[in-house]
């Protein structure tokens, strides 16, 4: 059975903070292709809130990460990779494709060892899927690194999401 495009791989209710790394070793994943605004960052900050940080150096042992926005200033999100050492793409324009084969094409790991994570459905989880790659929806975070209780709109696009057919896990 095909799954449908709105429904992540992995939901499991948390912050990218509080996100556990082994389940993603033990599913043989090796790159991260991170989402920025509200999955690493909880607001308009550039810093990184400290559960992030730690997060951020504990993953970076153990897995490739790439930082992928759909914001446009390119100086934010350099900024937010500087933080943690690693590479990023601005203006990515998910849900569409393009600049996310561009950074596959440069990784010398197949796609079934890429998880796209992120915060939203109907940009992170369903440009993810579409390309193949092992999606992780986690919860926008607080400062403190835990779930933001009030967070309208990934409710909202989680009842579209059911409207449109996906399961809701």
């Amino acid at each position: 059975m095909q799954r449908h495009w709105l429904t992540p791989d992995w939901d499991p209710g948390l912050t990218l903070a509080q996100l556990p790394l082994d389940p993603l070793l033990e599913r043989g994943i090796r790159v991260l292709l991170l989402d920025v605004d509200r999955t690493l960052l909880p607001g308009r900050d550039v810093q990184l809130p400290i559960p992030m940080r730690r997060w951020a150096k504990e993953a970076s042992r153990l897995l490739h990460i790439h930082l992928i926005s759909n914001n446009t200033s390119r100086r934010r999100i350099q900024a937010v990779a500087e933080q943690m050492n690693v590479t990023f793409t601005s203006s990515a324009s998910k849900p569409r494709r393009g600049a996310i084969r561009r950074v596959i094409s440069t990784l010398p790991h197949p796609e079934a060892e890429i998880a796209m994570v992120g915060d939203r459905l109907f940009t992170d989880v369903l440009a993810g899927n579409r390309l193949g790659l092992y999606t992780v929806l986690v919860r926008p975070p607080r400062t403190d690194g835990t779930p933001c209780s009030h967070d309208r709109v990934q409710r909202l696009e989680r009842n579209l999401a059911r409207f449109f057919g996906a399961v809701s896990q």
